[in-house]
């Protein structure tokens, strides 16, 4: 894995590949969760030093300045650390995410369609019931970075902290259909094959193989990726 590594000045920068069987030699790290939208800050932006031009450098900076809060200075976002180009990189990765999600110090769920500033008519914040029908609930990747880390914190689009998934358990249920016991670290051999098939149903991804990809640390699988197979066979 490669991950971001912030310096005293705020500045960050990549780190060269780490290997993933070697978790003693694997600094701790936090990581950034979110939904796509325009304007993100890929691989190659990075390198080319053209990242602060675009829009989803802010969410970059959100997480780099959270974990310095947390004692971190190493961070991992999955738009920017992965050189998608490399076909090799992109395969090892999908088949590893799982285990680097469990494996983080810190797990940050940042919210664009969230915001703790909105209020009803009698004044009272209605951040919990855009957080029920928030797009990040929708989306085929964010099932098993619900589910694989210890701990999960979300956030407003203004970086207010809302709650962890234990705390907000009740309120990620009712929005999944995912039992209580999934996401308090239950086992997951625990829940059937279908049950937790049933738990991507609903959930859409933008390329249709993903909808299985996604599945793979849900079942603790490795297997090649091949786009243009189709979903089904997938």
């Amino acid at each position: 894995m490669r991950l971001l590594e912030r310096d005293h000045t705020g500045e960050f920068r990549l780190t060269k590949h780490l290997p993933n069987d070697k978790i003693p030699e694997i600094p701790p790290y936090a990581i950034l969760s979110h939904t796509w939208g325009d304007e993100e800050v890929l691989f190659r932006d990075l390198a080319g030093g053209t990242a602060k031009n675009k829009a989803g450098y802010a969410k970059i900076q959100f997480c780099g300045e959270r974990a310095e809060r947390d004692g971190l200075s190493y961070f991992w976002v999955d738009t920017c650390c992965i050189d998608k180009a490399d076909a090799g990189e992109l395969q090892h990765a999908l088949n590893s995410m799982f285990q680097w999600y469990r494996n983080a110090a810190k797990y940050y769920v940042y919210l664009t369609d969230v915001s703790t500033y909105k209020r009803d008519a009698d004044g009272n914040s209605e951040w919990k019931f855009a957080f029920q029908g928030c797009r990040w609930f929708t989306r085929g990747w964010t099932l098993q970075e619900l589910i694989a880390p210890t701990t999960v914190e979300f956030f407003s689009q203004e970086g207010t902290w809302l709650g962890d998934k234990q705390w907000l358990g009740q309120h990620i249920c009712n929005a999944t259909g995912i039992p209580l016991g999934a996401l308090q670290s239950n086992a997951l051999s625990d829940f059937s094959i279908e049950e937790r098939i049933s738990w991507v149903k609903n959930r859409t991804t933008t390329r249709k193989e993903d909808k299985a990809y996604s599945l793979f640390g849900i079942f603790d699988v490795c297997m090649p990726i091949l786009y243009g197979e189709g979903e089904d066979r997938a």
